[in-house]
């Protein structure tokens, strides 16, 4: 989900995890093979030469009239893995380039955008012709990418945008995320797309080839550029939501976050983008507001205890218009994790398989908002309150805005992305975290402990969490 119209955040790519998440590597280097061999001179007598010789001519003779190997047909499906950074599906993809060779390169599974974003790295070694202002740059897309050996069409994007980046950051489509290449809702809608939270894989087809398993629900496609709305509720209250697989979090307008929050003060709630909320480390992050919604029945699911941001009017009335039609929101990843997600474009019909029952401690983390730099560094944009209090300490010896996290427990994080990063922040409520920060050139540590945001039981963190009431 990209929520801004003149830059794009997309992802880093190692496996967000955390104490309870669970590691998937993957090992992102291609396989080759070495083979030599030494051979040494052979002295072959007339009659071995001559024999050798009409083995040869009656060999290529034989070949000549051979009939040519049919080309292997085109793979309808193919299956490959996923890693999962900041709640966001990245995966493996070729890219063609002049002269018929290709790189391989990253990329992050973005139905909820529309518009297709390249590194500028990218860009030039495709050969794109990329022309720029002073706020952004473009050019043509490539006809076509590779996914497990399957070719995916971009015949359907217009442009490929490309974010204005310094030239020592050409391989940033966006800080703090490792792919360079976004998969957009207008691609994906030409497919049928299966997305397996548990199993962290992928699998793509042409439309009618997979068969999908679970609940189903129609949705409303987007039939421009394939956002899709799934009919919901809330409170009995009938809205539009998006679906957002590339989203960390959930979003809803703010007026109907507002409304909720008035109306039920006990539900947890917080201000300041903190673990999968701390999307891209813009400035107004450190005054969004999250709470957890107690019920949401989102097409066939019923959801409880589901966090959400409030959207703020101005990026709101954007995203309706994107989507074409009222709607309330998003639900994003952060939702979804335990669920095999299908999306049948062709006949505007989404799936839901249940994988596995868990509840994932996504905000159990050290209450740091931070922005990842083109640099790689790490800024401090804010610290969240818990319990009425600042929940990192402040001041001379403690954090300030503006400062660089460095290390956390002793290991470096320049370069990290930001899904690697909330790994590291994340843990046992109540457990510390040494935090390495860098202020004018000097670098000193800071004891900060993990704590249980956005839970019923905040301010006491032996315990976890309330019976929910009914």
């Amino acid at each position: 989900m990209i929520i801004q119209d003149t830059s794009v955040y997309p992802v880093h790519f190692g496996v967000l995890c955390g104490r309870f998440k669970m590691f998937h590597r993957v090992n992102w280097r291609s396989r080759g093979f070495l083979t030599s061999s030494l051979v040494s001179p052979t002295r072959y007598n007339l009659p071995m030469r001559t024999g050798l010789l009409v083995l040869i001519l009656t060999t290529a003779a034989f070949a000549q009239n051979a009939p040519k190997l049919a080309p292997h047909p085109e793979a309808k499906s193919v299956t490959v893995p996923i890693a999962l950074d900041h709640n966001r599906v990245v995966v493996v993809l070729d890219l063609p380039l002049p002269g018929g060779s290709a790189q391989r390169v990253r990329g992050w599974i973005d139905n909820g955008n529309p518009d297709l974003y390249l590194s500028r790295r990218v860009a030039t070694l495709m050969g794109l012709a990329v022309t720029c202002d002073d706020k952004a740059c473009s050019a043509p897309p490539p006809h076509e990418i590779t996914i497990g050996g399957m070719k995916i069409s971009l015949a359907a994007v217009k442009e490929a945008k490309i974010p204005l980046k310094p030239v020592n950051a050409a391989s940033v489509m966006a800080p703090g995320l490792s792919a360079e290449m976004n998969i957009p809702s207008t691609v994906l809608r030409n497919y049928d797309v299966l997305i397996d939270f548990p199993g962290h894989e992928l699998t793509i087809a042409q439309p009618g080839s997979l068969k999908f398993k679970g609940v189903k629900a129609k949705v409303i496609v987007n039939p421009e550029n394939g956002l899709v709305q799934v009919p919901s509720q809330i409170e009995n209250k009938k809205y539009n939501l998006a679906l957002d697989v590339g989203a960390s979090i959930s979003f809803l307008s703010g007026e109907l976050f507002d409304r909720l929050a008035a109306a039920h003060p006990d539900w947890p709630h917080m201000t300041g983008a903190i673990g999968p909320a701390n999307m891209w480390g813009q400035d107004d992050e450190t005054r969004w507001k999250l709470m957890r919604v107690d019920r949401v029945q989102y097409g066939p699911l019923f959801l409880t205890d589901v966090a959400v941001v409030g959207l703020p009017k101005e990026r709101m009335n954007t995203f309706e218009k994107r989507a074409g039609i009222p709607t309330a929101g998003l639900l994003g990843a952060n939702t979804l994790m335990n669920y095999r997600v299908g999306l049948d474009y062709a006949h505007s019909t989404v799936y839901f398989d249940i994988g596995r029952l868990f509840n994932f401690p996504d905000f159990d983390v050290v209450g740091l908002i931070l922005r990842p730099e083109d640099d790689g560094r790490f800024t401090i944009i804010g610290i969240a309150d818990y319990d009425g209090k600042p929940s990192v300490p402040e001041g001379q010896n403690g954090v300030q805005a503006d400062d660089h996290l460095v290390a956390v427990n002793g290991i470096p994080i320049p370069s990290a992305t930001m899904g690697q990063v909330w790994s590291m922040l994340g843990g046992e409520p109540g457990t510390e975290r040494t935090l390495t920060i860098e202020r004018g050139g000097k670098q000193f540590t800071v004891v900060a402990k993990v704590r249980h945001f956005l839970g019923e039981t905040d301010g006491n963190d032996e315990s976890r969490r309330k019976s929910r009431k009914n």
